[in-house]
C-alpha cells in the first residue's frame, strides 16, 4: 500500500473525530446562547414576552443548522470508513474514540 495512502487515513482518522467535537462544541456554544437569552426575556421586568422571538427563532435555525452538519459529518465518517476497507484493505476495527484537539484550542464551553 503507498506511503500515500497510509498518511491521508492517519490524517482523516485525527481530522474526522477532531470535526465531529468542534461541531459539537459549537452546538453547546448556541444552547447555552439560547438558554441566556430565553432566561434574560423571561426575567426581564417591562419586556413583552414577543420581544426578541425572531431573535429566538434565528437562533434556533441556527442550532438546527449544527444539528445537520452534525449529521452530514457522521454520515462522511462512516463513508469515509467504507472506502478505507473496500480500497485501500485497512481494517479498521473501531473509529478512534476522539482525536486529541491541540492544546491551543480554546476551552470548551462548560455553560
Amino acid at each position: 500500500m503507498s506511503e500515500n495512502i497510509l498518511f491521508v487515513a492517519k490524517k482523516l482518522q485525527h481530522q474526522v473525530p477532531v470535526t465531529e467535537t468542534r461541531i459539537d462544541d459549537a452546538l453547546i456554544a448556541v444552547s447555552s446562547l439560547m438558554t441566556t437569552i430565553v432566561t434574560a426575556r423571561r426575567d426581564a421586568d417591562r419586556v413583552r414576552p414577543a420581544k426578541g422571538q425572531a431573535t429566538i427563532e434565528r437562533l434556533a435555525k441556527a442550532q438546527m443548522a449544527l444539528i445537520d452538519a452534525s449529521g452530514g459529518v457522521l454520515r462522511v465518517h462512516g463513508e469515509l470508513a467504507d472506502i478505507a476497507r473496500e480500497t485501500a484493505g485497512l481494517d479498521l476495527h473501531e473509529c478512534p474514540a476522539a482525536a486529541r484537539v491541540d492544546e491551543t484550542r480554546h476551552d470548551r464551553v462548560a455553560g
